[in-house]
C-alpha cells in the first residue's frame, strides 16, 4: 500500500459525523406525515431500537420506514438480517413512494434548519479528533473529498459551523444522483491520478463491495470505519475480505501508515 493517498475520499455520516439524534427527531417529524394514527404518540419509546438499527439503513428515505417496522412490532433480529424483505414489505403494504418520502424528509430538514439552525447543528456531534484531522489533511498535499448520501449543503453547513473550511466541489453528496463508485471513477481522471491513489473511507460495507466490483478501481484502497453505523457481522466480514481493511478512529487519526 502506498504511504499516503493522493485522494482522501471520505464517507460523511458514520465516519465524520454522528447524527443518530438528529436522524431519529427528523425521522420522528417526518413519520408524523405519513402516519397520522396514534402510533405517533409511540414514538419516543424508539429512539434506542432505532439507534441500534440505524446500521441497516442504505439511504435516507428508508428511516421512517424502519421507524414503522419498530412500531408494528418487528423483531429487531429480524430487521437487521432481513431489513430489504421488511422495507419492501412496508413500502408495498402502505403503498409509499421512495421520492415522496425522500421529499418529505428533506422537507422536515429544511424546514427545521430556515426556523431553528442552531437547534439542529447541535444535535450532530463529530466523532472524537476528526475535525482536528480534517484541517491537517485539508492543510496537507493530499486532496480530501467527502463522498455521501447526505445533501452537499448540510454537510458544508456543519462543517462551516465547526471552522473546518472545505470547498463546496470537494463536497459530493445526493445532488449527484449516482452511486458512490461512479463519483469515485471521476475523481481519478479529474486529478489525473490512478485508482491506487485514490483511498476510500466508508461505514457501510455493501458499499465497500460494489467499488470492488467495479473492474477499474479494482486498486482504490477501500477501509470500513469499524467506529460507523455498522454491525458486528459486518465488521468480522471486513476483517476477513481481501482489499477491504477494517479501520478503528484510533488509526484514522493516526499518521497514514498506520492504517
Amino acid at each position: 500500500m502506498s504511504i499516503k493517498p493522493q485522494i482522501l475520499a471520505l464517507d460523511f455520516d458514520g465516519v465524520i459525523c454522528d447524527g443518530l439524534l438528529e436522524y431519529f427527531q427528523t425521522t420522528q417529524r417526518t413519520y408524523a406525515q405519513i402516519w397520522t394514527d396514534t402510533s405517533v404518540s409511540l414514538l419516543g419509546d424508539m429512539a434506542e431500537s432505532f439507534y441500534q438499527l440505524r446500521p441497516v439503513i442504505e439511504t435516507g428515505w428508508e428511516m421512517p420506514i424502519l421507524l414503522r417496522a419498530l412500531i408494528l412490532g418487528y423483531d429487531k433480529m429480524k430487521i437487521e438480517l432481513n431489513w430489504p424483505k421488511i422495507c419492501q414489505e412496508i413500502v408495498t403494504e402502505d403503498n409509499l413512494n421512495q421520492q415522496e418520502m425522500m421529499a418529505k424528509l428533506d422537507g422536515v430538514r429544511d424546514n427545521w434548519i430556515n426556523n431553528d439552525l442552531d437547534g439542529w447543528l447541535q444535535l450532530h456531534r463529530f466523532y472524537p479528533g476528526i475535525l482536528q484531522k480534517l484541517n491537517t489533511i485539508i492543510n496537507s498535499s493530499t486532496l480530501l473529498y467527502i463522498v455521501t448520501t447526505k445533501e452537499g449543503r448540510f454537510v458544508q453547513q456543519l462543517l462551516q459551523q465547526k471552522g473546518v473550511e472545505l470547498p463546496k466541489e470537494n463536497i459530493l453528496g445526493k445532488e449527484v444522483k449516482q452511486p458512490k463508485y461512479e463519483t469515485l471513477r471521476q475523481l481519478l481522471p479529474k486529478h489525473n491520478q490512478v485508482p491506487s491513489e485514490l483511498w476510500f473511507v466508508e461505514d457501510l460495507l455493501k458499499t465497500l463491495e460494489k467499488i470492488q466490483q467495479q473492474p477499474d478501481l479494482q486498486e482504490v484502497k477501500l477501509f470500513l470505519a469499524d467506529w460507523g453505523y455498522n454491525t458486528q457481522k459486518n465488521r468480522n466480514i471486513a476483517q476477513n475480505k481481501p482489499g477491504i481493511n477494517l479501520l478503528s478512529l484510533e488509526r484514522f487519526n493516526q499518521d497514514y501508515s498506520q492504517w
